[in-house]
């Protein structure tokens, strides 16, 4: 709860610096803006001691530990919830779960059958969970009232795309992402959304708990093949994000980066994976044959967890050479 708390204090220590900003000299207008840029990561089911500067040793963290060593450590930074929807709600109102709207992950049911992938992708419908109330207050909504431009990247869970409760209503000037945290069960999707609107890419119907062919050998790479799709949407949020952050590195900007990473399922960049099959040696792979089971399966787990993470890691520090190279480390809270 103190997190909370601190953002509400910051959203309103911005607003004011807003007021005041209103009635300065010619003198003070020339300044830069004094406002900070704002970027918040939240990586979905990544465990503090998965990361370097908190101990981990086989996993490699440079870019995030870096940002550690140079700035703050959190060691009472919570959650307000142990699953993903009533968390993030709680995050983006500053609202516990006792008086939050969103409680639980609702899937919305009476809908009808929302778990049906192949039936979400032809009606638009079935995607999303439970909204939030229309007349929700978010961090989003504070901070364009104190003129930054909002955006968030990654997963969305907190309303379906014909409700109220999407990003673009409610206080986010730019979505990239899935609006669906059950479509956000498999890393190479057939579509996320822009802002309101489905962008389709180039992967197969694969649906979220599929399991190996029946004949398949669960030691054969090939077994795992068509698990690995042209468009991974870890890499398409990332570039989406820094297109926003480019065309808006002259304003003052909140980028929340919603990452699903590294949430299951086991997916990630090859030469990660390969990096830490080389490093930790050979493994059991973890599949499953009959019905369904418990999302997909993968030759290298240990391996392919531990890339999934290097690969966030690695994005973070492309992030951080941007801000460095275009002048807007120095201002930028992350």
């Amino acid at each position: 709860m103190k997190l909370f708390k601190s953002l509400v204090v910051l959203c309103c220590i911005i607003l004011w610096f807003g007021c005041q900003n209103k009635s300065t000299s010619k003198q003070t207008e020339q300044q830069p803006n004094p406002k900070p840029n704002i970027i918040y990561i939240l990586a979905d089911d990544l465990g503090y001691g998965d990361l370097g500067v908190y101990g981990q040793t086989k996993i490699e963290t440079p870019n995030i530990d870096a940002l550690a060593n140079e700035g703050m450590l959190f060691t009472q930074h919570y959650s307000a919830a142990p699953v993903c929807a009533p968390a993030r709600a709680s995050l983006l109102t500053g609202l516990h779960g006792g008086h939050a709207s969103i409680r639980g992950n609702d899937e919305w049911q009476e809908r009808g059958n929302v778990w049906n992938y192949r039936a979400m992708i032809k009606d638009s419908t079935l995607e999303g969970q439970r909204p939030m109330p229309k007349n929700t207050v978010t961090m989003g909504q504070l901070l364009q009232s104190a003129n930054y431009k909002t955006a968030i990247v990654g997963k969305w869970g907190l309303g379906a795309p014909q409700t109220e409760s999407i990003p673009t209503k409610m206080g986010f000037d730019y979505f990239f992402g899935y609006n669906c945290q059950r479509q956000a069960h498999t890393y190479t999707p057939v579509h996320l959304y822009e802002n309101e609107n489905r962008v389709y890419l180039r992967n197969d119907t694969i649906a979220p708990h599929a399991g190996l062919s029946k004949d398949s050998d669960e030691f054969s790479q090939d077994a795992y093949a068509k698990f690995t799709q042209p468009d991974y949407s870890p890499t398409l949020v990332f570039d989406k994000m820094m297109g926003f952050i480019e065309k808006n590195k002259k304003d003052t900007f909140f980028m929340y980066w919603a990452s699903p990473i590294p949430h299951i399922p086991l997916q990630a960049p090859q030469n990660w994976i390969d990096y830490y099959v080389k490093k930790f040696g050979d493994e059991d792979p973890y599949f499953f044959k009959k019905g369904r089971g418990s999302y997909f399966p993968a030759r290298y787990p240990r391996a392919t967890y531990a890339a999934m993470i290097s690969y966030l890691d690695e994005n973070v520090g492309k992030l951080v050479k941007y801000l460095k190279e275009e002048g807007l480390y120095d201002n930028t809270l992350i």
